[in-house]
């Protein structure tokens, strides 16, 4: 499996803008890692996009786009939007690629 996550907008929009998405490969990871890995993508991952009025002018907003078994599912959310699960997900992928 394939994370590929992107962050833009908010007010550093600028600092982003052209920076390539970053991404993991569940294949690279420690199997615990892996595991927990497809642990957050289930519980995150699944969940139907909603159209939900963003209430934070200046807010980030992030994709997280899986790739698994030839299909591709991609969740958008922004500050004002995001679920736990997602946020938890998120905070996942920003750790583990910063120890990368």
């Amino acid at each position: 499996m394939k994370v590929t996550w992107e962050t833009y907008g908010g007010q550093a929009a600028a600092v982003r803008l052209g920076l390539p998405p970053q991404s993991l490969n569940s294949d690279a990871l420690p199997e615990d890692s892996a595991e927990e890995l497809d642990r957050l993508v289930a519980a995150a991952v699944p969940e139907a996009e909603e159209k939900r009025p963003s209430r934070a002018r200046d807010a980030m907003s992030y994709t997280i786009t899986v790739e698994d078994g030839g299909r591709s599912t991609a969740v958008t959310r922004s500050d004002a939007t995001m679920t736990p699960a997602f946020a938890a997900l998120l905070s996942w992928l920003e750790q583990h690629a910063a120890q990368q």
